[in-house]
């Protein structure tokens, strides 16, 4: 479970699955701002009060304090599947 004020795991599990080819156009404006406004919440709270599995979340999609290049970004690089690949 994510905390308040975070865009849920299953959200973000449905949004990493499903190609950006077969959004539409709401569909990707939409992952758009859900994930900048949830780096910008994960920035804004500090580590020491997030929960273990918020925590975890963070690391596994790269919304950690630092905003580093999430694994699942990094696994679609490794196999063609990056944003910059449209």
């Amino acid at each position: 479970m994510s905390d308040n004020f975070r865009q849920s795991f299953t959200d973000k599990a449905e949004n990493a699955v499903k190609p950006e080819s077969e959004k539409s156009s709401t569909e990707r404006a939409g992952d758009f701002v859900k994930g900048k406004a949830d780096s910008a919440a994960s920035t804004a709270q500090p580590e020491s009060e997030k929960s273990y599995t918020q925590q975890a979340g963070d690391f596994f999609s790269g919304n950690s304090n630092e905003n580093s290049e999430s694994l699942v970004d990094k696994a679609k690089g490794a196999l063609g599947y990056d944003k910059s690949s449209k």
